[in-house]
């Protein structure tokens, strides 16, 4: 669900990027940098789909095993740990087009938040 809602944002901010006029490296940077957060969350959403519809009683035919599930799960922690570093770069590059001071408050609140991230996934023993 959480890489569902974040690859929404992700689009949106391509999608945004794209109708733009700006040709500017650190707007291509970003860009770039939200393309690739939302193709990995969108990978990340079908590994973790794949377990979903393996786990669903009565969904799947054969007998499975915790092996069964590595390939997925590896695949989805990765893209998504991808994801969150692409769209925190995001948020830290994005105020720069504005100016330096803005600049450098989104890039304290792009750092602070993938601490918190960090943090917090730690807590549950990712």
């Amino acid at each position: 669900m959480i890489s569902s809602l974040l690859n929404g944002f992700s689009i949106a901010v391509v999608a945004n990027l794209l109708v733009s006029n700006k040709n500017e490296q650190l707007t291509n940077i970003i860009l770039k940098a939200a393309t690739l957060a939302a193709g990995c969350f969108l990978v990340s959403v079908f590994a973790m789909v794949n377990i979903v519809m393996t786990t669903t009683p009565g969904g799947y035919l054969q007998e499975v095993s915790v092996n069964d599930f590595q390939i997925s799960r590896t695949v989805g922690l990765l893209t998504f740990m991808i994801g969150l570093f692409a769209l925190t770069t995001m948020i830290a590059l994005s105020g720069w087009t504005k100016s330096k001071k803005v600049g450098r408050f989104t890039t304290i609140v792009g750092i602070l938040t993938l601490i918190l991230i960090f943090v917090t996934m730690i807590r549950f023993n990712f």
